[in-house]
């Protein structure tokens, strides 16, 4: 078996890296100088610098003018905007722009998928339901009125979506069947709130209050929304990945400087052992990462649903992230609460992450309900 990346995802992640060595960690706005938001909007410089390594378009195919990759490929690259903090709506806007042109019609497809690839139009996704603990799915009606889908409920925590030009919304319906509507940022009947999130970017409460959404914003496919749950969900992993991995190498590199009795820290046993812990963490979190992505983007079969490899991968990332930022800031010492320097940025961003996937026990539960109900004899 061979797991070594392809020549299109190596050259994704080269690309990606060459975009993103312009952006500082330093100079990301930090939650702790700022009261409220620390910025209005996302980093549109840097977004259209992404639109013109044809990044946005990743997992668009030729004839939408994308490359045609898989989620492995968007795996890799977000794993490398985390390394740099970097404040783009590149998983959201990547993750709906796929599902559009999976399950959507041709307009849809032509008239919001491929410019979303281009950097003209940004997409979000509320999947986080009413609290952030309930299924999203479940947290809005829909109803058809005619031809005329009409929206109700709460979305809690959207990402983006004060500045996204359409929230990608699941909502069931009497049917018990899921749908997504594509609701645009100022729509009669949708009211956005907003909320802060832990890094101070902005975030927003979508209240849809008999929102009427024409047909032709509505995906009523068959496993639309579980793909593009999944899809989510593993892109979050990577972020986890990729904001560890840079946070080890931060402390590897100062415990390294740092001495004590005349020795850098990293020499002393129970400095070593707590980074090869952590270093452990993170190798567990990269391996169920690329085995939920390999399962999405290929449909392989295996013995449980690809949702059963996202659970295992959530578990890690959650988990492990927090761990690897609590170890960090442990073993910088007071210098990792220095506003000065960039570790505490970081620990906001893992800390967000890490409320995004949810508490490992639940995805833990989830996996227990898979195994019970396949026999994996």
């Amino acid at each position: 078996m061979d797991f070594t990346f392809t020549e299109e995802q190596q050259a994704a992640v080269e690309a990606a890296q060459a975009v993103f060595a312009g952006v500082s960690p330093d100079a990301v706005p930090s939650p702790a100088l700022t009261a409220g938001a620390v910025a209005e909007d996302f980093d549109r410089a840097l977004w259209a610098r992404l639109a013109d390594a044809d990044l946005l378009s990743l997992l668009l195919d030729e004839e939408s003018g994308g490359a045609g990759l898989d989620a492995v490929a968007l795996c890799l690259v977000l794993r490398e905007s985390a390394k740099v903090l970097a404040r783009v709506p590149l998983l959201e806007n990547s993750a709906a722009t796929a599902a559009v042109q999976r399950y959507g019609g041709q307009e849809l497809r032509t008239q919001l998928s491929e410019p979303a690839g281009r950097g003209e139009l940004v997409l979000t996704v509320a999947a986080n339901g009413r609290t952030g603990h309930d299924p999203a799915e479940l947290a809005v009606t829909a109803r058809q009125d005619g031809a005329v889908w009409v929206l109700d409920g709460v979305q809690t925590a959207v990402p983006w979506a004060c500045n996204a030009d359409f929230i990608v919304v699941p909502a069931h319906t009497d049917a018990d069947r899921t749908v997504l509507a594509l609701v645009p940022r100022d729509h009669e009947g949708a009211v956005l709130a907003e909320q802060i999130s832990t890094t101070g970017e902005r975030l927003g409460e979508l209240r849809l209050e008999s929102a009427r959404i024409a047909p032709r914003h509505v995906i009523d496919a068959e496993g639309a929304w579980e793909w593009l749950r999944d899809l989510l969900a593993t892109g979050t992993c990577a972020l986890a990945l990729g904001l560890g991995e840079e946070v080890l190498r931060m402390t590897s590199a100062y415990t390294s400087r740092r001495e004590q009795f005349g020795f850098p820290v990293a020499t002393f046993q129970a400095v070593a052992v707590q980074a090869a812990d952590r270093y452990v963490d993170l190798r567990a979190m990269e391996a169920t990462l690329w085995q939920a992505a390999w399962r999405i983007g290929t449909g392989a079969d295996g013995a449980l649903p690809a949702c059963g490899d996202v659970a295992v991968a959530k578990i890690w990332a959650s988990e492990g992230v927090r761990r690897v930022v609590q170890t960090a800031q442990h073993l910088h010492g007071g210098f990792g609460a220095d506003t000065e320097y960039a570790l505490h940025r970081y620990h906001a961003w893992a800390k967000h992450l890490e409320l995004s996937l949810g508490p490992a026990a639940a995805h833990e539960e989830a996996l227990g309900d898979l195994l019970a109900a396949h026999s994996l004899g």
